[in-house]
């Protein structure tokens, strides 16, 4: 908790940083005061500078072009992301102790079935070291368990990359179509037309106009 607090302040004069240029000052004169201040929200977003803010944090290049309604679902995929990846890391951490443990038990001879070793641990419940094929049986699933939950693991890093990415793309895409027209007064004109060239020849044509 301490980390993610330390970061929001760190990024929060970043952002005062970035809205600088869409603050103004004039003066008032009706309530007197020397000046009155406001922020300008036609500004138009610099797609470049919201590309970095949103590489420094993520997110923040939603907040500068002022796209806040992304922001849910900008932190709920780097949640799901983080929770898959810590789920999947710690999965195949036991995997991995308990392959080490049990391969030193072997050497040993001292293979038990004390529940507080960490390769009976993560035995399903109901099923025993003999059950599940004995040790060595058992030795190869956790190798394989292992490789298994490494790779959902390194899915789940791919998936936290790509969607790292997709803020970038979406905060600069969202910079540079800001003043977009997406007027619904758009129409399709088809309308016949006379054309004269050079030397004074006219042939008939059809002429498509799109109006918006």
């Amino acid at each position: 908790m301490k980390r993610w607090l330390t970061i929001v302040l760190m990024v929060l004069p970043l952002l005062s940083f970035a809205h600088q240029d869409t603050i103004y000052h004039t003066p008032d004169t009706t309530s007197g005061e020397e000046y009155k201040y406001y922020v300008d929200l036609t500004r138009q977003p610099d797609a470049v500078k919201a590309v970095w803010l949103g590489a420094i944090f993520p997110g923040a290049g939603q907040m500068y072009n002022r796209s806040y309604w992304k922001l849910p679902i900008v932190y709920g995929a780097f949640m799901g992301c983080g929770y898959a990846v810590g789920w999947t890391n710690n999965r195949c951490t036991n995997y991995k102790n308990a392959y080490i443990d049990l391969y030193a038990d072997i050497e040993a001879g001292t293979v038990t079935e004390d529940p507080s070793k960490s390769y009976i641990a993560v035995i399903p419940d109901g099923y025993s070291l003999s059950s599940v094929g004995g040790a060595s049986t058992w030795m190869n699933t956790l190798k394989n368990q292992q490789s298994v939950w490494r790779r959902y693991r390194d899915y789940s890093i791919l998936a936290t990359v790509v969607v790292y990415a997709l803020t970038l793309i979406d905060a600069y895409v969202d910079a540079q179509l800001f003043d977009y027209d997406i007027s619904p007064d758009l129409s399709l004109n088809v309308e016949p037309q006379i054309y004269y060239d050079l030397q004074h020849r006219h042939s008939a044509e059809l002429k498509f106009a799109i109006q918006f």
